[in-house]
């Protein structure tokens, strides 16, 4: 039997990859590209804090990864990055588009102009400068995965948050939208990573946040489930299954 298109532009399963990771510092972006790299895959990766990709630099296995002091708000700063990334013959098979911030806990009245601003032009522009710049490098190739980090809070809504909300609803449209779009072999997805133990969390939850996975242990499930993407995934809308499930000591 013939192989479809989305078929035969699969890459196997156990094959390494390229995984382009924003907001790679720190919480889950750094956790997921640790965890890759340990398993064979090349990092890409880019953040706005130069001490911590220093320190993410020297926890990589290899010199073979390439990070990235840039904005994703700024279309000028991907555009570079996506030249340097060409330049080292390097092309994605996976992004993941992780960065994001949240507004302090405010209702939505009581959200100043500059960091209502700042939410939209991170968590969705942002978005949109990584595609602009990386779709096109991935469609010669016929094949690709795009995870959107989305959240319940993007799907559900939640109370204090109303702009980091809004952020999300925007990235589950944008993605449903382009997964219209996108060429036969090529996959977007949004990722609602669950309840984990990271600085944002902290910043919404408080102390209530310790109760939850670290990113460590999030990123070996949440990395076999991105790994294992295939192009009838197109569309959907995901969520890491049980993320919130402490192990015991």
């Amino acid at each position: 039997m013939a192989s479809t298109s989305s078929e035969s532009s699969r890459i196997p399963t156990n094959a390494s990859r390229v995984v382009l990771i924003t907001g790679v510092s720190k919480g889950l972006g750094r956790a997921l590209a640790l965890e890759l790299a340990n398993r064979g895959h090349t990092i890409i990766g880019c953040s706005r804090d130069q001490p911590k990709l220093d320190s993410l630099r020297q926890q990589l296995p290899s010199n073979s990864h390439l990070l990235f002091n840039a904005n994703v708000r700024s279309n000028d700063s991907v555009e570079e990055v996506a030249r340097a990334v060409v330049q080292n013959k390097l092309v994605p098979d996976i992004i993941v588009n992780n960065a994001a911030v949240v507004n302090r806990n405010r209702n939505l009245w009581e959200v100043d102009v500059e960091e209502f601003d700042n939410v939209i032009d991170t968590n969705v522009k942002g978005i949109a400068n990584i595609l602009r710049h990386f779709i096109p490098l991935m469609i010669p190739k016929k094949h690709g995965i795009i995870i959107n980090m989305s959240s319940m809070a993007g799907r559900r809504g939640h109370s204090q948050i109303a702009p980091y909300s809004a952020s999300k609803w925007a990235i589950e449209g944008l993605s449903k939208s382009l997964a219209k779009e996108l060429p036969d072999g090529m996959t977007v997805v949004t990722l609602d990573p669950g309840a984990i133990n990271t600085d944002m969390l902290v910043s919404v939850a408080g102390s209530l946040a310790s109760n939850y996975l670290p990113p460590e242990r999030w990123a070996i499930k949440a990395a076999t489930m991105i790994l294992d993407l295939t192009p009838s995934d197109n569309g959907a809308s995901l969520t890491v299954k049980d993320p919130t499930e402490l192990s015991n000591p």
